[in-house]
Parts: C-alpha cells; sequence; structure tokens
C-alpha cells in the first residue's frame, strides 16, 4: 500500500473515530433515555433536534452539534433581519441584474425590472423560497448587501447562534452553515414574529404587479396543506451540499414542538421524517411534556 494511501485511510481513521467520540458526548449530555429514542424512532435525515418549546426539553436528537450548510433554512435570518430593520414593507424595490443567482443557477419568475414591495419580497422568500425575492431584499438593505450579511451574523451572535455562519441572504452558498441546535434557536426567534409565521405558513399567495398581471407562488412544504398539521412556521432547503432540509414549530398532541432536520437524502424524505415524528410523539405520552 502507498504512503499516500495508508495517508487516506488514517485520516478517514481519523475523522471516523472523532464523529464517534462527538456523538458519545452528545447522548452523554442528553442522557440514555434521550440517546435510546435516536435509535427507535430511525429518521433518515443525517441530523434531527425535537425540542419542546415550551419546557425546552429535547424529546429527540441525533448528531445535532454537527455543522453543515443549511441552504434556504437561511432564510429565516434573512426574515429576522429585514424586520429588525423597520424598513417600509410597502416600498417598492426593482428587481436588479445583481438578484440573479450566478452560483447555482437557480431561475425565477420575478424577472430583472419588475418592480415589487419588500412585503411580498419576503412573503416569497419564507414561503415559496424565492431566491431572487432574498437576494433584492439583502441589495436593498442600507449598506448594500455586505451590511446585510454583517447584520444576520450580529444577530447569529445575539441569538446564541455560536456555530453559524452566513455568506448571503439566500442560503444558495454552501457557506451558509448551522447544526441543529443553533437552528432550534432560530426557529423559536422567528416564530415570535407575526408575520413570519404568517408567510411561512401561506399555502399560496397571489403577487399583483403594477401592470395588472398576477403571479400565483405555492408554499415548497406540502405539508402547510395538510390538515393534519397545526404548523406554526415552516422552512424548506436544498442545495446539493446541504441535502433537503426542513425546520417547523408545530403542535402535535398538544405540545409545542421544534422540529430541526438537515441532510436527508431522498426528494421525500425529510416529510416522512416529519411524519415519522408526529406519529411517535401522538403515539407514546411519555413524549409530552406531562410524562
Amino acid at each position: 500500500m502507498s504512503g499516500r494511501l495508508l495517508a487516506l485511510v488514517a485520516s478517514c481513521v481519523l475523522a471516523g473515530n472523532a464523529i464517534s467520540a462527538q456523538q458519545a458526548a452528545i447522548e452523554q449530555r442528553l442522557g440514555p433515555s434521550i440517546a435510546a429514542k435516536v435509535g427507535a424512532l430511525n429518521l433518515k435525515s443525517t441530523s434531527a433536534l425535537v425540542l419542546d418549546q415550551s419546557g425546552q426539553r429535547v424529546l429527540y436528537a441525533k448528531n445535532i452539534d454537527w455543522v453543515v450548510p443549511i441552504a434556504s433554512i437561511t432564510k429565516l435570518m434573512t426574515a429576522l433581519v429585514v424586520l429588525d430593520s423597520g424598513l417600509p414593507l410597502d416600498e417598492r424595490i426593482t428587481i436588479s441584474k445583481e438578484d440573479r443567482d450566478g452560483l447555482k443557477g437557480t431561475r425565477s419568475r420575478l424577472a430583472v425590472g419588475m418592480t415589487v414591495t419588500r412585503e411580498d419580497l419576503l412573503r416569497l422568500a419564507l414561503m415559496a423560497s424565492e431566491n431572487r425575492a432574498a437576494a433584492a431584499l439583502a441589495r436593498a438593505y442600507p449598506g448594500g448587501t455586505s451590511a446585510f450579511v454583517a447584520a444576520m451574523n450580529q444577530k447569529a451572535v445575539k441569538l446564541g447562534m455560536w456555530h453559524s455562519r452566513f455568506v448571503d441572504g439566500t442560503g444558495l452558498s454552501n457557506g451558509n452553515v448551522s447544526n441543529a441546535q443553533d437552528l432550534s434557536r432560530l426557529v423559536g426567534a422567528a416564530h415570535q414574529h407575526p408575520l413570519i409565521r404568517e408567510y411561512t405558513t401561506d399555502t399560496q399567495y397571489t403577487v399583483r404587479l403594477a401592470n395588472g398581471r398576477k403571479m400565483q407562488f405555492s408554499n415548497s412544504n406540502r405539508l402547510v396543506r395538510n390538515s393534519g398539521w397545526d404548523i406554526g412556521l415552516s422552512k424548506t432547503g436544498y442545495i446539493s451540499e446541504a441535502g433537503r432540509c426542513l425546520v417547523m414549530q408545530a403542535q402535535i398532541a398538544a405540545t409545542p414542538v421544534i422540529i430541526v432536520l438537515l441532510d436527508s437524502w431522498g426528494h421525500l424524505t425529510r416529510l416522512a421524517d416529519a411524519n415519522r415524528i408526529k406519529k411517535w410523539i401522538e403515539s407514546n405520552p411519555s413524549r409530552h411534556p406531562a410524562g
């Protein structure tokens, strides 16, 4: 075996040992009862956290310290910065060439030159995960996109998101990273805003342009259209480096919970994991706060 190959094998072993040690530390901190639930629920998402929002009690944890790309979950921080700024939501913003996605090449129905209110851009960024809308919101911030990103990172520090970093307002860059613990804080903070709750759970919305044209957009999370769910906040995310991600605040069996699912490998896996969590809590009273 060549020296180069031996070095590669050694590095893989060391990485595996580091991951195992990290997971053991997480399980030790959470206690054996929580650690046992990790295997019992068998979620497919690489990282997952279910938190009882009222008592801040961990109901389920899996790789919650792993720092990974978070894709469009980023847009929740984008929304917080926009709302914190106090900028007028009825101000009209014209879509610019700068707002086009030059990183992943994603398309948008918001054409360059189109003028939309800040409120509609915020709604589309949250509900439909519209990248060009999020980019326009960042660009229209006082000081431009660089100042907006700085405000995102300052907000993360204020929320105690010590393992998070933001480099754009869309989530298209894999430089936007966090972990499940930090994201539970982000979801909790975002859930305090009525507009974020409304916009992230709208099933669909029609944008009315100045020329009379109408464009209809739908929520990127199909669970908000499921009558069996009582969802108070929702945000999906996907880029290849992050896998499929989902964060939600929901009421399950009279329990307000925060759900964080990161790096789900299949197109529908994150939704299936969410449904598994819902059934798991509903079927076992010990998961409830009174238990």
